[in-house]
């Protein structure tokens, strides 16, 4: 990631981000320990002709279904970036994904990412309007807990991958990193209230082709979402989400956050085919050593999601 690099490091900002991410943690859990006082009997049981997939349903915020031995899923996603702190800045990368569950606790895939660049007047941005092949990458899922059988779902995901381009600036670019995230879900109440909670560590290092620089960032993250049943097989509900950027690949030194918050709705139709959506506006942020209310150096304004796939 090619960002602004800011040199003052605010502890008590840091301190306080801290605590709203604690903050969103204990609510979700909260609400976890409130829905588990119900007695088990009034837990519908597991019917697998009705049964509902979560990973998808909560926009950004992924559940921890990864479907049954056997089962296949062919996808694409498209994630847009839009807004900086100055010029034009809109970005576009659509993930074509193949998956395939091994078992029903292991499924792996692979994905291939081509982004689409609109860039005019940012500063510290090239202006650039083109489309590339961003990044290759790899997929495994282990489920670690099935919520039908303990109190929530709890599934690790590994994805490293191999990136061409600069993900913020489109810049030609040698990129190496990994998203590392724990997924947890809980069906709150029995086929209508679903929630969920991640945690995400992305480090990266990358070698700008053209200067020969070489960058190194990571990023954590916390997500909390509920959606709720409609109508038969349509779900809307909303998620927030709050990201600190550091450079250094162990979160060495703190250079903003961005807090997230959006509606979200989830779909399914056919034999096995579903629509995901999610708009996000950053509501909240600052630059590291700064007191303004957004951070746009190290994130945008607007993030959108639009998934489509079906399994078979």
């Amino acid at each position: 990631m090619l960002l602004q690099r800011r040199p003052i490091y605010a502890l008590g900002f840091r301190k306080a981000s801290l605590r709203l991410l604690l903050g969103l943690a204990f609510i979700w859990l909260a609400g976890l320990a409130a829905a588990g006082s119900a007695s088990a009997e009034n837990r519908k049981p597991a019917d697998k002709a009705g049964e509902v997939d979560t990973e998808h349903m909560f926009g950004f915020t992924e559940g921890s279904d990864i479907g049954e031995a056997g089962e296949k899923e062919l996808e694409t996603d498209s994630t847009g970036r839009f807004g900086k702190f100055d010029g034009s800045y809109n970005a576009i990368a659509t993930a074509l994904e193949a998956k395939y569950s091994f078992s029903d606790r292991f499924r792996v895939s692979a994905v291939a990412t081509v982004a689409y660049y609109d860039v005019a007047g940012v500063s510290a941005f090239d202006d650039r309007r083109q489309t590339a092949l961003q990044s290759v990458s790899f997929d495994a899922r282990f489920r670690l807990l099935d919520r039908e059988h303990a109190p929530v779902g709890l599934t690790l995901s590994v994805e490293p991958h191999r990136g061409f381009t600069d993900e913020m600036s489109g810049e030609g670019a040698d990129q190496y990193g990994g998203e590392f995230r724990l997924l947890a879900d809980r069906e709150l109440i029995p086929g209508r209230l679903f929630a969920a909670l991640n945690v995400s560590y992305e480090p990266e290092q990358t070698r700008l082709r053209a200067s020969g620089e070489t960058l190194r960032d990571s990023m954590l993250g916390i997500a909390a979402a509920l959606a709720m049943q409609v109508m038969p097989n349509v779900f809307i509900g909303a998620e927030a989400r709050t990201l600190r950027h550091y450079e250094g690949l162990g979160l060495n030194s703190f250079a903003g956050q961005a807090l997230y918050v959006g509606p979200t709705f989830y779909a399914t139709f056919g034999q096995g085919y579903f629509l995901s959506a999610a708009w996000n506006v950053q509501v909240w942020g600052a630059v590291a050593g700064s007191s303004g209310a957004l951070d746009l150096v190290n994130f945008e304004r607007h993030q959108a999601k639009l998934r489509v796939g079906v399994v078979f």
